[in-house]
């Protein structure tokens, strides 16, 4: 498959087979006096539709389908409003009347990520009590199916008519992102409800027991209750899609019984935030799970739901990497599933060894970054640190050519000593030169070092090759990359062509902490040195950066900071994540502590559940995070990046192809003492418990590896 590669930046990554996300604050065009887009020369274009907000959704998600309504479970067609499959809208529309009556919501909440409970109160007609005798509960998945119970606690028979007006436009969700809303569809009586017909699609509501009417003009099925005192009457309502044959096969979710493809551990501390920071965040990434339809036993994470529910290549790879210590099984099928997709004969305008992306909206301040580059320097890192931990050596042969193919890419990819955009043809690159981003230099060198070690150890060539170019880069980023002020200095966030520096401070810097597992459970040497990376962690926990809640993207002191912006000032948890546990790692420990802090409070205002992103507004005692109207929830690198946070102070670092594991925890133990049980290496259970002095003791672990503590 080629890579996706739009004509102009855009912020979101674009995903591989799935519509195409809603637009950014940062994309939405210039704008008049009163709001409408203008142009020089010519009458002023109409408006565009607002896309819709998803902070106040209830949204429930099983990959492939989801579900979303206002708190009162009322399903309106406004917005993101309705029950979905495979990126078609099957039913925008399920209003529910009791006696004419719309319930009074009492509660709307998430039970999982794929299902939602809301609970309604109606009074009964000429009741003189001013307590409600009827509640009136809908549980909901994601799947489509809802099941609706009227119970009667009052002292008399309630006799009155349940009505559900129903209605779809099967729209794709890509127009609904953009804001549009495609008009209703006629409906027709089915058998014990109601379908409609579309020119690719059809949807079918059916209702168990039947209706005893069914309005197909009004789209209206209605029931003539009579619930007697202290009883209960439920129906059932089951929505589904229905496609037109020979058209391409879609990705379906995880199948029935299909086991999840990590462990499910067990976290115990003395903050008990972080536990269910833990559990709910898998939960989501597990509403995310797809199956390729190429291999259905190969599971992988889309990027998040509502906007980007498709694959991914980079946010799959980060989340299979994030949740390593769980087991491989999702970096397997990631990388199996990425594999596939890898672009093999050359072409004109194609890269031999690329893997799918999109450029990236980079900010305000900085270029956009190529997430095909991102994807493709990730896959050897995520092979490399699966064997680590434990993937077979025969799935590691079976996927290294592919990682020899994203080497050879990147060995062609250098642009005056620094790697670039890795998908425009070599040529092109030397022609039209872009700028060099330092996360990116991070990355390549990660890449190169992972790939070396891979090379070794399956008897294959160029792994001294692949040492020697890393150290080249090391070297040319130190002495090009650093910025000296009166602060004592800071990297780049890039070099434009030319050389010339890109001052901005931004979060994107933190990869540079992320180095990589080497061997022995080692860290592979940063491209700063051990002075660089001080200045750097005290740089992250100041104000500038540190909202409180997480690092903003882009510094509060920067005249185009923007709260909402989505690489210009917003929250973005995985990144957040990611300097926890490099400064970890780096024996910055106050600092990651700091950071982790302030992830476990936003985590307590949002029931343990961390969205893709949150506004960059500076904490403020007894208030939330301020949410961002289209931040994905659940973002699979958000979800993921929250069990990394926490898994990452246990320390885990294993060599199971040297048959070791090193065990260094925070000394510092920000949360107290912890436990952590369910974790897998070498395929096996792993259990560690870490004292609130930071001691380490490891409770359970394969009998074929040696413990090593540090």
């Amino acid at each position: 498959m080629t890579a996706i590669r739009p004509l102009q930046a855009t912020p979101a990554e674009s995903v591989v087979g799935a519509p195409r996300p809603a637009g950014r604050p940062e994309q939405m065009p210039a704008s008049g006096p009163t709001g409408a887009p203008v142009a020089q020369g010519r009458p002023a274009a109409p408006p565009r539709p607002q896309p819709p907000a998803v902070h106040h959704v209830v949204l429930c998600v099983n990959a492939p389908a989801m579900a979303a309504s206002g708190p009162d479970g009322q399903l309106r067609g406004h917005g993101l409003h309705g029950f979905y499959r495979n990126g078609v809208r099957v039913v925008a529309r399920m209003e529910l009347r009791l006696g004419g009556m719309e319930p009074l919501p009492l509660q709307g909440t998430q039970t999982s990520a794929a299902q939602a409970r809301f609970l309604g109160a109606v009074r009964l007609p000429g009741d003189l009590d001013p307590d409600p005798a009827l509640t009136v509960e809908r549980l909901r998945h994601a799947d489509g199916v809802e099941t609706v119970t009227v119970r009667n606690t009052g002292a008399r028979p309630a006799r009155l008519p349940l009505e559900i007006a129903l209605g779809t436009d099967l729209g794709p969700v890509a127009e609904i992102a953009a804001g549009h809303r495609p008009p209703d569809l006629p409906g027709q009586v089915q058998s014990a409800g109601l379908r409609w017909a579309g020119p690719v699609h059809s949807a079918v509501v059916s209702a168990k027991p039947s209706p005893h009417a069914v309005l197909a003009g009004a789209g209206v099925l209605r029931w003539d209750l009579e619930v007697q005192p202290g009883a209960r009457w439920s129906v059932e309502l089951r929505a589904e899609l229905e496609s037109a044959p020979g058209g391409p096969r879609p990705p379906g979710g995880r199948g029935t019984g299909v086991p999840l493809p990590w462990a499910e551990p067990e976290v115990r501390s003395d903050d008990v935030r972080a536990a269910l920071l833990v559990s709910r965040s898998l939960d989501a990434l597990g509403g995310l799970l797809f199956a390729d339809p190429d291999r259905p036993t190969d599971l992988y994470p889309a990027s998040g739901a509502p906007w980007r529910f498709g694959l991914a290549p980079a946010d799959a790879l980060w989340a299979a990497r994030l949740t390593l210590p769980l087991g491989t099984r999702l970096a397997a099928g990631t990388l199996r599933a990425l594999a596939r997709r890898q672009q093999l004969a050359p072409a004109p305008g194609r890269v031999e060894g690329l893997l799918p992306g999109a450029l990236r909206h980079g900010g305000p301040e900085l270029p956009p970054t190529c997430t095909a580059t991102e994807a493709t320097l990730l896959f050897v890192t995520v092979l490399a640190e699966a064997w680590r931990w434990g993937l077979p050596r025969g799935e590691v042969a079976e996927l290294l050519p592919a990682a020899e193919r994203a080497l050879t890419t990147l060995r062609e990819g250098l642009v005056d000593g620094f790697v670039t955009d890795l998908s425009r043809p070599v040529e092109d690159r030397a022609a039209h030169p872009v700028a060099a981003r330092a996360e990116v230099q991070a990355q390549a060198h990660r890449a190169a070092l992972h790939g070396a070690e891979l090379l070794d150890a399956f008897g294959r060539p160029g792994a001294e090759d692949w040492r020697n170019w890393a150290a080249g880069l090391r070297g040319r980023f130190r002495e090009r990359f650093w910025i000296d002020d009166l602060s004592g200095g800071r990297p780049a966030a890039g070099l434009a062509p030319g050389g010339q520096p890109l001052p901005a401070v931004a979060t994107s810097l933190v990869h540079l902490l992320d180095t990589g597992l080497a061997d022995d459970g080692g860290r592979h040497e940063s491209l700063l040195d051990r002075e660089q990376t001080r200045l750097l962690a005290q740089r992250l926990v100041a104000p500038e950066l540190d909202s409180g809640w997480g690092l903003r993207t882009l510094s509060a002191k920067s005249p185009r900071f923007n709260p909402l912006g989505h690489r210009g000032g917003a929250v973005r948890i995985h990144e957040t994540a990611l300097a926890i546990a490099g400064l970890a790692e780096a024996g910055h420990e106050n600092e990651a502590g700091t950071l982790l802090e302030g992830l476990l409070a936003a985590s307590a205002h949002l029931e343990g559940r961390l969205p893709e992103m949150y506004a960059g507004e500076q904490r403020t005692p007894g208030c939330p995070p301020v949410p961002h109207p289209a931040a994905c929830r659940p973002a699979a690198v958000s979800a993921a990046g929250a069990v990394h946070a926490v898994f990452a102070l246990a320390g885990v670092r294993p060599d199971v192809p040297g048959g070791r594991v090193l065990v260094r925890p925070a000394s510092t133990a920000p949360l107290g003492e912890l436990e952590l049980t369910g974790l897998r290496v070498a395929g096996e259970p792993f259990s560690v418990r870490v004292s609130r002095i930071g001691v380490a003791m490891v409770e359970e672990a394969s009998a074929d590896l040696q413990l090593v503590a540090r």
